[in-house]
Formats: C-alpha cells, structure tokens, sequence
C-alpha cells in the first residue's frame, strides 16, 4: 500500500478520554478533555491542553489545583455531559448525581465514582499560539479502586474499562464503545 500526506492533524491515537475536576471559591467543575498526558515522571507530572474560554480553565488557574479522573464505561454518561455542558450554566456533579469527595493532597472536588484519579497541584500553565494553553501539574496522590489491581499492583485494562478517544470516537481498551457527538 502506497502512503500519502495530509493536512497536519492532532493524530496521536489513541488518547486518554479524562474528567478534570476543578473548583474556586464556590464554583466547581468538570471538564472532559482528550488532549493530555503524562511529560514527567521524576516528579511525576501531567500535561492538559484546555482552551482559555473554557470554564475549567480559570477554575484552575485560580485555585492553583486540579483532580484527573481516568473513566471507565459507567461514567460514558459524565464523559459526553462534561465535555457538551458548560460549568457556568450547570454545577454537573448535581447534574449527573456525581459524588464529590476530598482528596488528600487537593481541596477541588474528586469524583467518587472514578476507578482511578490523580491529585495535582498546578505547576504552570503555557501560553501557546494556537487553541489551547497547556496545563502542566504535578502529581501529588493517587486513588485507585483496589478492585482494578493486578497481582503486581497495576491497572489490569480489562478490569479497570477505561476509555480512550480517537477519530472522534469513544473507545475502551481493546474495543469500540460508542460514538458521541455534543
């Protein structure tokens, strides 16, 4: 098969289909977002790529913190409302019956129901030309629903269900999920 070139494109698939969760004095958040990833591990530390008109965005910058929860299949409802609805006109933990709980190292609202979730605390944030700034924070604790371990105590991808991203389609390790469109 022959290969051809194509307009520049973010094609790096697939990608990790994340709830950030974010408060400010008395607003808080969700934010669906697929542009992130891991650009440390000594210290640990994870990069989000947020639009700046985004509510999320001066959520954390404010408060200086944020929560990433990876979802599994249960949350496919949170994934689309989060990434769909704005925080300004809807607090969607009451929409969505989300459980907001304290973390050990954050005071922004971790969502219960996540099986894996990553405290952090914002490093700093990247102005870049173009859509979306980057949000680099760094990993302060880890919450992980024991039930998603393997034997060595990692994530085993066939308990865990986490969904991914790619070509505007929702995925779970291994398999299609479904397709949503806002």
């Amino acid at each position: 098969m022959g290969k051809i070139n194509i307009d520049p494109q973010p094609l790096l698939l697939p990608l990790p289909a994340v709830l950030a969760s974010c408060a400010h004095e008395d607003r808080r958040s969700i934010i669906t977002l697929a542009w992130a990833g891991i650009v440390s591990s000594m210290p640990p530390r994870i990069g989000l790529g947020i639009r700046p008109q985004r509510f999320s965005y001066n959520l954390i910058a404010a408060s200086g913190e944020f929560a990433v929860s990876l979802p599994d299949e249960k949350l496919m409802e949170a994934v689309h409302i989060c990434g769909s609805k704005s925080g300004r006109e809807i607090d969607k933990f009451k929409e969505l019956g989300l459980t907001p709980i304290k973390g050990k190292e954050i005071t922004s609202p971790i969502i219960g129901e996540a099986p894996v979730t990553l405290e952090c605390k914002l490093d700093r944030i990247v102005e870049m030309e173009g859509s979306h700034h980057l949000f680099i924070g760094e990993i302060k604790n880890v919450i992980i629903e024991e039930s998603i371990l393997n034997e060595e105590g990692k994530i085993d991808p066939q308990k865990a269900r986490i969904i991914t991203f790619g070509g505007g389609n929702y995925w779970k390790w291994g398999s299609f999920l479904e397709t949503r469109k806002p």
